[in-house]
């Protein structure tokens, strides 16, 4: 199954390299890197340029500059194979990924996998070695409105979740809660327990820390349900 890998970058240039080196590795030649830059004023682009100058499977494209949740949409809209990643630029996969992921999603009625991490500091020095258990990571659709455990960067899923994903509401709190809600409405989510990335926490990063005050939080779990009972099942494009 050929596979797709959307990247949202914005000012990365420490980490980028790494993180695209270790997917290019566990990629076939037809498989695709899609790279929404969101208007870096460091060294990324010019690193990603450097890359896809060797590398056909990756594709830099400018992102619509409205954040990290339009900047991801941006790239997943862009993507055309049947599986797709989502990928942090400061990330490190780990060996084996790739394939894990690929597995798990052709079982039959499985949309979405979610796997563990190693959470690494900025020197990718390990701090925890299971994200699932240090964030309580667990399964169920009220669960997981309460207390969201999807996070982009363990995640892929089949290409079809985007026909009723795309476009975003409005409001959502996190793309990545959104497809996880969506996937366990359409079918089967997979955990997988190990651990295939290096998340690396280093103060910088543009979604490690989403928590927000109690009425900021009330609105968005308000505003995801919302979206969820609206956002009609669409099927290869047609309502």
């Amino acid at each position: 199954m050929r596979r797709s890998v959307a990247m949202a970058t914005y000012n990365g240039g420490a980490y980028i390299r790494e993180q695209l080196d270790s997917v290019r590795a566990q990629l076939a030649p037809d498989d695709e890197i899609i790279v929404s830059d969101d208007g870096s004023t460091d060294d990324t682009r010019a690193i990603v340029e450097t890359l896809a100058a060797e590398d056909p499977r990756i594709r830099l494209t400018d992102g619509p500059k409205q954040g990290l949740i339009r900047n991801f949409e941006h790239a997943l809209s862009l993507c055309t194979g049947e599986i797709v990643f989502l990928c942090d630029q400061d990330d490190v996969w780990l060996p084996g990924k790739a394939e894990a992921c690929t597995a798990a999603l052709t079982q039959p009625g499985v949309w979405l996998v979610l796997h563990d991490a190693h959470i690494t500091d900025g020197e990718g020095v390990r701090l925890h070695d299971s994200f699932f258990a240090w964030r309580g990571v667990r399964g169920g659709v009220v669960r997981n409105y309460l207390k969201n455990s999807f996070i982009g960067c363990c995640m892929a899923f089949r290409r079809e979740l985007l026909d009723t994903a795309l476009p975003f509401p409005e409001g959502i709190p996190m793309h990545d809660q959104w497809l996880g809600m969506l996937a366990m409405k359409r079918g089967k989510v997979v955990f997988l327990r190990e651990p295939l990335l290096d998340y690396r926490r280093h103060g910088g990063n543009a979604s490690a820390d989403r928590h927000g005050t109690v009425s900021s939080m009330i609105r968005n779990r308000y505003r995801l349900w919302r979206a969820l009972q609206t956002r009609k099942e669409v099927h290869h494009g047609k309502i």
